[in-house]
């Protein structure tokens, strides 16, 4: 694959400090892999790819206006999702102890 240049990046994206926050962003999605690439990745680093997808048009400044999704929310999607897989049983309030807990001395 040829080399990508910031001069092919440009050409679609206002200057250089916007160049660079579309891409980083858009590398970081791919490199946390939130999300896939739109070109074939030929064994490239994400920020390769991100500038690539960019040069070609398939990424742009709206990247920038995304909003990632809160991080509460994520915590609680990814408790549900290890709840579901582990077949989490809500304990009985009622049930006794299976045994007593051991003191200090023992």
């Amino acid at each position: 694959m040829a080399r990508i240049t910031v001069e092919d990046c440009l050409s679609k994206v206002d200057n250089r400090f916007q160049l660079v926050m579309i891409s980083s962003k858009r590398a970081r999605q791919l490199q946390t892999g939130g999300k896939d690439a739109l070109v074939p990745e030929d064994n490239d680093k994400p920020t390769v790819i991100a500038l690539r997808e960019i040069a070609e048009g398939l990424v742009d400044v709206s990247i920038l206006k995304a909003r990632p999704a809160p991080a509460r929310e994520v915590a609680e999607a990814e408790l549900d999702a290890t709840a579901a897989m582990m077949g989490a049983i809500v304990a009985d309030p009622d049930a006794e102890p299976a045994e007593e807990p051991l003191s200090d001395d023992e």
